[in-house]
């Protein structure tokens, strides 16, 4: 499933990860998995399931499976994060449209305070009512209902200026 500025997105998730990592806050991976059946993505030990070398997961930091968008539904991260004493998020990753939508709108309801970083997220065209919606489109469209609402939507380097 290719996604539209995904290697783009990545980096400027490379970039939060080591200003994290150098500010010594818990940094927690998603990873999502298919349990749905005749799923063609997503499967375990398969490629589409690799968790992308530039924000790999050190061997300290824990990283959640999850089987829904949500990444709250039917896993331990409220759990993780309310242990840690986590009320703040930082929320980057693949796809806008879908999976950060999900957990930042989930997150909301369970009383944390997001953000969500515009350009280390990434979605791809999506079809509706017989036409293509482009991925700039969607993932700006998406960002601006968070925004409006549940989160606050920067720049990488907006919220690496504002750690510094």
């Amino acid at each position: 499933m290719e996604l539209v500025g995904s290697t783009e997105a990545a980096a400027a998730a490379a970039r939060l990860l080591a200003t994290f990592r150098q500010t010594g806050w818990p940094v927690l991976h998603i990873q999502h998995l298919s349990v749905r059946p005749n799923a063609t993505f997503f499967l375990s030990d398969t490629p589409g399931v690799a968790i992308h070398p530039m924000v790999a997961p050190l061997s300290d930091e824990l990283v959640i499976t999850k089987y829904f968008p949500n990444s709250f539904r039917e896993t331990d991260l409220l759990e993780k994060l309310q242990a840690a004493g986590v009320t703040q998020l930082l929320i980057c990753g693949m796809m806008t449209s879908m999976c950060v939508d999900a957990t930042v709108r989930a997150a909301f309801d369970l009383g944390f305070e997001c953000t969500v970083a515009s350009d280390a997220c990434a979605t791809r065209d999506l079809g509706f009512n017989g036409e293509t919606i482009p991925a700039s489109h969607v993932h700006g469209a998406f960002l601006a209902a968070l925004g409006a609402v549940y989160a606050t939507v920067r720049t990488t380097d907006d919220i690496i200026q504002g750690i510094q």
